[in-house]
């Protein structure tokens, strides 16, 4: 097992009616930056539920965060947080909300210009705006870890940073508010979560045993409720246990001591940029055909994989390719198409932009051991058309 240190200091308030301790774990002076989205809380009760809790606080709203947060957009909200002396951040909603927040938090202390943060990949470290969060969609883990992604619209940029200082202070996720999704948000979740864990557990076998343990129990608990929880979003042990396994799949811990990959993520990232796909179907566009093209440097752990996800049985090279095909009628189960060609028809030029990008921007080598090079990334690509 690698060396590591683990440091996460969120407060997780999990469960039931827990927007009711909201007022409690904001701190008594703050003046309060209420973040959120397109307005979803003011249709399922969640904006109700936390103006009823901070009541006393002095409040600025703040809507209009993208999915995929947009950089211009933030910055206008780190406008209002000098303008009006606001010295702490609620961010309600999902991730987008959440990764906007973090940037938000970032920036408005930031000496320099604060498209550095994502341009440069700066680790904020420091001199953060303090934020807490309220969850109302489970899937990408950003209520309990410190990365965020951001987009920069004038680019078509979608950028990762993070940094210890951006741990929320504390994170309120009640499952119940899952009961008002869109079936397609909720299959987003499942499909996110299932794809976080996948980076950090495919990689190639090591001796993280009990991290492995831990990644394929979040593996089987989204397949055993994913598809169940689509279509009965109001039952609590469907929607607790989903709610649970997003947050797992990225607080930390099953990364700790073993080797990640994250090549499907960068890959996928400028899919979103470039055609504006939803990220989880991105994930399923690229994975697959990451698993495929990296078959040879994968295939101990597909294989691992295979037998212990899927109960399959045969020579690891069997194993690890029908792990795949598996993979793939999980995806279509949870609703994604998993070609770029059913989700537009101008790909045929994508794979060339995607390395040209890369290369200006010096990314060689990707994955756990930086063996996805330009011309894997473009095989990985022109194989997922």
């Amino acid at each position: 097992m690698l060396n590591f240190e683990l440091y996460n200091p969120t407060n997780l308030i999990f469960g039931k009616g827990q927007i009711e301790k909201l007022s409690t774990l904001v701190p008594k002076d703050a003046k309060i930056l209420l973040a959120y989205g397109g307005g979803s809380i003011f249709k399922n009760g969640v904006y109700d539920q936390v103006i009823a809790n901070i009541k006393g606080f002095e409040i600025v709203e703040f809507g209009g965060i993208e999915p995929n947060p947009h950089f211009e957009t933030l910055m206008k909200a780190v406008e209002v947080i000098k303008a009006e002396k606001i010295n702490f951040i609620l961010a309600v909603g999902g991730g987008s909300v959440i990764d906007g927040v973090k940037f938000i938090s970032a920036a408005v202390n930031f000496e320099g210009n604060p498209i550095d943060i994502l341009q440069k990949r700066i680790l904020i470290k420091e001199n953060a705006v303090p934020f807490g969060t309220v969850l109302t969609l489970p899937a990408t883990g950003s209520e309990m870890n410190s990365g965020s992604v951001v987009t920069i619209a004038s680019t078509q940029e979608k950028l990762a940073f993070g940094g210890s200082a951006l741990f929320p202070k504390f994170s309120i996720c009640d499952p119940t508010v899952i009961e008002s999704l869109p079936k397609r948000q909720i299959q987003n979740g499942v499909v996110d979560a299932f794809t976080h864990v996948m980076e950090q557990y495919l990689t190639y076998p090591h001796e993280g045993y009990l991290q492995d343990r831990i990644a394929e129990g979040i593996l089987q608990t989204l397949i055993e409720v994913g598809p169940k929880v689509v279509e009965n979003p109001n039952d609590y042990a469907l929607a607790s246990n989903f709610m649970w396994s997003c947050t797992m799949a990225l607080n930390g811990l099953i990364q700790k001591g073993v080797p990640s990959d994250w090549a499907t993520h960068m890959i996928g990232h400028e899919l979103t940029a470039l055609y504006g796909i939803d990220h989880a179907r991105t994930l399923a566009i690229i994975g697959p055909s990451l698993y495929n093209v990296m078959f040879e440097t994968k295939k101990g752990k597909l294989a691992q994989y295979g037998r212990r996800i899927f109960n399959l049985s045969g020579s690891d090279d069997e194993v690890a390719k029908e792990a795949i095909n598996k993979t793939v009628e999980f995806f279509h189960t949870m609703g994604m198409d998993t070609k770029l060609s059913q989700y537009t028809d101008d790909y045929t030029k994508t794979a060339d932009f995607i390395v040209n990008r890369f290369d200006e921007r010096g990314w060689k080598g990707l994955g756990e051991n930086q063996l996805v090079t330009l011309d894997k990334v473009k095989s990985i690509v022109e194989l997922s058309y």
